[in-house]
Parts: C-alpha cells; structure tokens; sequence
C-alpha cells in the first residue's frame, strides 16, 4: 500500500517537472504597448543559457518608441533546438511590441 502510494507520487511529481510550460517575462516601458505592431527577434545562448552569444536590444527593436512591452520566452522550438543540441546552444525569443 505504502510502496504504490509513494510511486504514485513520484510519477505525479515527475509528470508535473515534464510537463511544465517554458519560461518567459515580461518587463513593461513607460505606459506599455499602445499598439499591435510587433518586433521579434532570436537571442542565442551557450552552455546551457549561461554565456551570451548575440543578445537582441529591445530598446533598439523599440525604434525610439517611449511605450512598450518587452516578452522573452523560450518557445517550443527554441526548447527543441536546446535539447537537440543538448543544451551547447539554448536560444530564446524577444518580442517587442509598440
């Protein structure tokens, strides 16, 4: 009973560690986006997200714009190639919106 019910915990446990959605933040400039016009661009990472490669600058995707949302997130895709890669390279998404 008590061995069934322990298992039934770690396969509850491992499960939800799977099954988690990828990470993202979200940082808001000034009032936040006053529009829909979005700026997207990759950041590439290696060594499991640890050194920079070539990291976007949100404030120059902005165009001078006062007002907007900055979102980075890994995607799916962006978590496919990590694993792919077994993390040597871990990019990750920004978008811009003004």
């Amino acid at each position: 009973m008590i061995k069934n019910s322990m298992r039934m915990i770690a396969i509850v446990f491992g499960s939800s560690m799977l099954l988690t959605s990828c990470y993202s933040y979200t940082s808001v400039v000034g009032n936040g986006a006053q529009g829909n016009n979005q700026t997207t661009k990759w950041n590439h990472y290696v060594i499991y997200g640890l050194a920079p490669v070539g990291v976007s600058d949100s404030k120059q995707m902005a165009g001078g714009s006062e007002n907007y949302t900055v979102h980075t997130r890994q995607s799916f895709v962006n978590g496919l190639v990590s694993a792919i890669t077994f993390g040597i390279y871990t990019p990750t998404v920004t978008t811009v919106t003004k």
